[in-house]
């Protein structure tokens, strides 16, 4: 896959694999940062799962992927998240 952007990971519009690579990584959860959530905008956690469910079924691995990555920011209560810009 070296060379390819992170369309190397999706097929069909659904996200196939996370790359295990940090670098990889970070570049497929910036794609789906700026992609998939709009900035200013605050999200409920459903909203986000139900966002991240648009493109693999794994949604809580993926939010705490983009939570722990600095990709969206959670209120203390987890009751809201919003895009952080990166």
């Amino acid at each position: 896959m070296a060379g390819q952007g992170v369309e190397a990971f999706f097929k069909d519009g659904r996200l196939t694999s996370v790359p295990r690579k940090p670098g990889r990584r970070e570049e497929l959860l910036a794609h789906l940062t700026r992609t998939l959530f709009t900035e200013g905008r605050d999200y409920t956690e459903r909203e986000v799962n139900d966002i991240l469910r648009t493109v693999h079924e794994d949604c809580s691995a993926l939010r705490r992927y983009l939570v722990e990555g600095g990709f969206l920011a959670r209120t203390k209560d987890g009751s809201s998240y919003h895009r952080v810009r990166r």
